[in-house]
């Protein structure tokens, strides 16, 4: 049984899915898993197989109920690509617009993972409207953080400067720190964790993986190879993808995951 939507709208009246979806997800939720995925992959949306974002997103949700994460892990990152793929993606060079295009897309991205992540601990009514009408429901994310983004970079260089660094209490806030080396100590989940790597925005993931292998992020010895030279940015923007790496991980693993 397909479960219904529990959010309401100020008339009290419920939250409901397209007819398309309702009569969709009763044949999805019969087939094997394995074909499942593989039709969540298809990206061309005129493609007979394709499976609506809200459909995805439903078994998603519904992968609570599981005794394992796997299956939750292979539909979201299929899921989280739909979404990095509906938000203006930063350009090499490191210009202004492409600075503030790298802001907006990763809050985007925090702010989906995080609703994400809530639901699964706890299950509520914010990704409901997701499940209405996902593609307007992810540029009411993208307006609201384009106008954050355009709304900081007017703050003079000073404060954006300070704003940008990230110091002990970002990492205190974190709940997982995956430069610890004691959660390595079980295999299945620094496996976990690896993946889960994996599926961050492309900066992220290289910045997390460099750290990994101990590279800087600065060094005064212009010899020496730092994660900014290698991506080709800003100390603090490498900064930056660490602290939202951080996040996004902690927020898909409970520190007593991997105990």
């Amino acid at each position: 049984m397909i479960a219904p939507l529990t959010k309401r709208r100020k008339d009290d009246t419920p939250y409901l899915r397209s007819e398309d979806v309702e009569m969709l997800l009763p044949t999805l939720a019969r087939l094997p898993r394995g074909v499942l995925l593989e039709r969540a992959r298809i990206r061309d949306r005129k493609n007979p197989d394709y499976i609506p974002s809200e459909c995805l997103l439903y078994f998603v949700r519904a992968s609570r109920l599981d005794n394992s994460d796997a299956w939750f892990e292979r539909l979201y990152k299929v899921l989280v690509e739909r979404v990095l793929r509906a938000v203006p993606r930063a350009e090499a060079g490191g210009n202004t617009a492409s600075l503030v295009n790298d802001t907006i897309r990763n809050a985007v991205f925090d702010r989906f993972v995080e609703m994400v992540a809530q639901d699964r601990r706890q299950p509520d009514d914010k990704l409901d409207f997701f499940e209405v009408r996902f593609d307007l429901a992810v540029k009411r994310l993208r307006l609201d953080a384009q106008e954050r983004a355009w709304r900081e970079e007017n703050r003079s260089d000073a404060l954006d400067e300070d704003s940008g660094e990230t110091g002990s209490d970002d990492l205190a806030a974190t709940a997982l720190d995956p430069f610890e080396s004691n959660i390595f100590s079980d295999p299945l989940f620094r496996d976990r964790v690896y993946l889960a790597i994996d599926q961050l925005p492309p900066e992220q993931s290289r910045t997390v993986h460099l750290l990994l292998l101990g590279w800087p992020i600065h060094s005064n010895d212009p010899a020496v190879m730092t994660i900014a030279k290698a991506l080709g940015c800003s100390d603090r923007s490498v900064r930056n993808h660490r602290k939202r790496a951080l996040k996004t991980l902690a927020a898909l693993f409970n520190p007593g995951d991997h105990q």
